[in-house]
């Protein structure tokens, strides 16, 4: 089966871009243009990503640094992890504030990007709600400005369906009048896994593409745009369909796998009965079947490649209209969740005077 040159699976993370460059010439050796680094910190795994113009070609991304962080807190509703994590974002947003040359005098604009109507869509909105904004009082109290505090800043623009203005337009005019030193634009994104869904949070010194991850392009926010430092922070909160079937056709050639593997051992083994109802340890790619399992299961599907299978599916969804963006049914509690963390973690960055472990009390949630 001949790959389609234009066929391109949806994603806005740059690891994710990356993974798909590396698994599109797995024999590549020497440098791409793309440096990836790991760190792990308890429960949550920090991955750097650093483009360069090269790599910018290679995988689709601006060049720039990417900071993608994982964690099950939110889809675990663990309060405790959760914390950790607001802390993690707070820090690693410092460093990357630092590390284009932001001086803690310097004034910042926070734009919650998308459409407060649409739950998916409303992390920007309702992060906005509850981070702490003084520009304000800077300019009409600033005696009752304590030390330690930035001069802050934030809109919610909405989305061009409701407005009828073009978002980079409307920040464009606000920049025009209040002149910020820096803008933080937040937004829900699009991912190609599953499990990334509302377990990520990707920071970037490289601006973002409004409505990018559906499709729909806008007008870019950035540096390039406004002549000054712009920063993102997203979270993947849709999946399109083609996804959603190619990753469950995948878990369910790795429970195969497991099940066969489980059955061939020694009956002396020392290992529990299975129970199909108990809950079960993540499927890895150790657990996929054998070639002639796998085939013994789906036939020619398993023959097929990552890209070719998602190629095949959107060919027969496409048609029928069926390639859809879904997210989660718990989306609402997660949004809300992850709103909540991202302004807390905002906080913590911004305002020297809040210690990351008090930076939930400074939202209003």
């Amino acid at each position: 089966m001949a790959i389609d040159e234009n066929f391109v699976v949806r994603t806005d993370l740059a690891l994710e871009a990356q993974e798909m460059n590396v698994e599109a010439d797995p024999a590549q050796t020497g440098p791409d243009g793309v440096d990836v680094t790991e760190e792990q910190l308890d429960d949550i795994k920090v991955t750097y990503v650093k483009v360069d113009p090269e790599g910018a070609e290679r995988i689709g991304k601006k060049a720039g640094n990417y900071v993608t962080i994982e964690s099950q807190a939110i889809r675990k509703q663990d309060t405790k992890m959760q914390d950790e994590l607001s802390t993690c974002l707070s820090k690693q947003l410092k460093k990357l504030l630092a590390d284009n040359g932001i001086k803690d005098s310097d004034r910042c604009l926070i734009v919650g990007l998308g459409n407060h109507r649409v739950t998916p869509d409303a992390i920007g909105p309702f992060a906005i709600d509850e981070v702490l904004v003084t520009s304000h009082l800077f300019e009409l109290q600033p005696e009752t400005v304590a030390e330690g505090y930035r001069n802050v800043s934030a809109v919610t623009p909405g989305v061009m369906g409701i407005t009828g203005i073009e978002t980079s337009d409307m920040i464009h005019g606000i920049i025009h009048e209040i002149n910020p030193d820096f803008v933080i634009a937040i937004d829900a994104l699009a991912s190609r896994s599953i499990n990334r869904l509302n377990a990520t949070i990707q920071l970037s010194d490289t601006g973002i593409h409004p409505g990018s991850g559906v499709g729909n392009k806008r007008k870019e926010i950035s540096k390039e745009t406004y002549g000054m430092p712009v920063f993102s922070i997203g979270v993947p909160t849709v999946v399109d369909a083609v996804t959603i079937t190619s990753d469950s056709i995948d878990y369910v050639l790795k429970h195969f796998g497991r099940e066969w593997r489980e059955k061939d051992r020694p009956s002396n083994a020392l290992s529990p009965a299975l129970n199909p109802f108990e809950k079960r340890k993540e499927l890895t790619e150790e657990d996929l079947p054998s070639e002639e399992q796998g085939q013994a299961v789906m036939g020619m599907f398993a023959k097929l490649g990552d890209e070719e299978k998602r190629q095949l599916i959107k060919e027969v969804l496409t048609p029928l209209g069926h390639n859809l963006m879904v997210t989660p049914k718990e989306v609402d509690s997660f949004v809300e969740d992850m709103a909540h963390l991202i302004s807390a973690g905002i906080n913590g960055a911004l305002h020297a005077v809040i210690e990351d472990s008090d930076a939930q009390s400074y939202t209003k949630f």
